[in-house]
């Protein structure tokens, strides 16, 4: 009779132990950190080139707002360096919106794909996409390795920066009010993106 007892709440046991196994859901795979730097080849014109790109975490740029840094870290942004950056790059403030406004613009590498980024002070957990591209086309060769890097860099652009650019154009524009945000292929061309009655519009320049 003992023996039955036993038998009988094994079997209650095996039974529960099989009913919350059931009740588990599988684990979600957790996704691979993006890498700090990356290499690899692409085929240019039929070569096969080595490619090497530089990123940098959001953290690494702690005087972001708190909102705008929450927002890149929730797209799983990286920031591309440019392959002759010798600081923290890609990341820069100005007055964007207006004059004396404090405004943000991010370059965001995720999943292969970089993304120009802009947040107004205004709105600063609101991002506007203003340009985007694969990161591989983003790249050059710039020293006698041939190893080819990452060419896309941003900077702010005072009226007087973007007024100098514009030296050549005749008649030349009027000086703007704020600043522009440049964006540049390095060795190559620079555009002048510049927000006024709330569209962004890109400057003639003498380029």
């Amino acid at each position: 009779m003992k023996r039955a007892v036993q038998i009988a709440e094994m079997a209650v046991l095996v039974a529960l132990c099989a009913t919350l196994t059931a009740g588990q859901s599988t684990p979600p795979s957790v996704e691979a950190p993006p890498q700090l730097s990356e290499s690899g080849h692409i085929s240019v014109a039929g070569q096969m080139l080595a490619y090497l790109i530089h990123r940098l975490p959001v953290s690494s740029f702690p005087e972001l707002p708190p909102a705008t840094a929450a927002v890149l870290s929730q797209r799983g942004c990286m920031i591309p360096q440019t392959y002759e950056a010798h600081r923290p790059e890609n990341v820069v403030h100005g007055s964007l919106e207006r004059a004396g406004s404090t405004d943000w613009a991010v370059l965001c590498a995720t999943h292969g794909t970089v993304t120009l980024l802009v947040f107004f002070g205004s709105a600063p957990g609101a991002a506007m996409e203003l340009a985007s591209a694969p990161e591989t086309e983003r790249l050059q060769a710039h020293d006698p390795t041939g190893v080819l890097g990452f060419n896309w860099g941003i900077d702010p652009a005072t009226p007087m920066d973007v007024h100098e650019a514009q030296a050549g154009m005749s008649p030349r524009p009027a000086r703007v009010d704020h600043d522009a945000l440049a964006d540049s292929i390095i060795e190559h061309r620079t555009i002048y993106h510049f927000y006024q009655m709330n569209t962004w519009t890109r400057l003639d320049t003498s380029e």
